[in-house]
């Protein structure tokens, strides 16, 4: 009332509308200001509850708008969901190589703002292996290293993270299933190429671990399912091949990778 007279006063018509506009607009800042360390915390909450419902275009609309963020934990869900969205059959092929260099970028500037985020360095990992794809066979092997490396770090940083365990055992299973000549163009980048067999794979002491936290959550996560599959399959165990080839096809498809799987 007070603000409202002395602007009759001064000559200046304010509208019932206008003045509400700018008393809201006063509210809002000043909450925005005291409530600003919240901020991101609240965008991290919505996040994961998009996550978590399967909302792939919306989270990335949302997370997007943080691009510029030096929060390492925006930052890595940017490139996750950026990844997701390339993933999407109805992303065009032009789409899914720009927002797979642009996953990339995201976890790197994760890494640069905080390099103890165990997130960070998955997805890190994770994106560089999908860049390789882009980049051609010599550069995605030379990338294998610093990939086990990343993925090994963040299981240091989170011995708990099932997610980064199981890639290990991908990366070992992919090693293992290389190709002669693929093996000749390690030989030629690495001095003590890298190297890996289906009984290193089944004897890895994180796999084993991931099969317990599997058993014990069946439905955690498709892929590794079909991968402890595959493995089985390769060491001619024919019943446990089938019995976890039969869970991955049984597994309620939600997400795109779902239904490859």
């Amino acid at each position: 009332t007070q603000v409202l007279r002395r602007s009759l006063q001064s000559g200046v018509v304010l509208s019932a509308g206008s003045f509400l506009v700018y008393e809201a607009h006063k509210l809002i800042s000043g909450f925005a200001e005291v409530h600003a360390s919240f901020k991101v915390e609240d965008v991290i909450e919505q996040a994961d509850y998009l996550y978590g419902s399967g909302e792939t275009e919306k989270l990335y609309r949302l997370l997007v708008q943080h691009k510029n963020s030096d929060d390492a934990e925006l930052l890595w869900r940017l490139a996750r969901s950026s990844r997701d969205l390339a993933q999407l059959g109805s992303t065009s092929a032009e789409e899914k190589k720009q927002l797979t260099y642009d996953s990339l970028e995201y976890a790197k500037k994760a890494l640069e703002k905080n390099e103890l985020n165990f997130a960070a360095h998955k997805w890190y990992g994770i994106c560089l292996s999908d860049v390789g794809d882009y980049e051609g066979i010599k550069t995605k092997i030379g990338n294998a290293v610093i990939i086990k490396e990343h993925f090994q770090r963040a299981v240091e940083l989170n011995p708990k993270d099932a997610t980064t365990i199981h890639l290990i055992g991908i990366w070992c299973y992919s090693f293992a299933e290389m190709p002669w000549y693929q093996r000749k163009i390690a030989a030629t980048l690495f001095a003590t190429p890298p190297t890996s067999t289906f009984q290193e794979y089944a004897a890895n002491s994180h796999l084993k671990l991931f099969s317990c936290l599997c058993a014990a959550d069946p439905n955690f996560y498709s892929k590794n399912l079909l991968f402890l599959g595959k493995t089985y399959l390769k060491l001619n165990n024919k019943k446990m091949a089938l019995l976890w080839l039969s869970k991955a096809k049984e597994y309620p498809a939600q997400t795109e990778e779902d239904k490859q799987v």
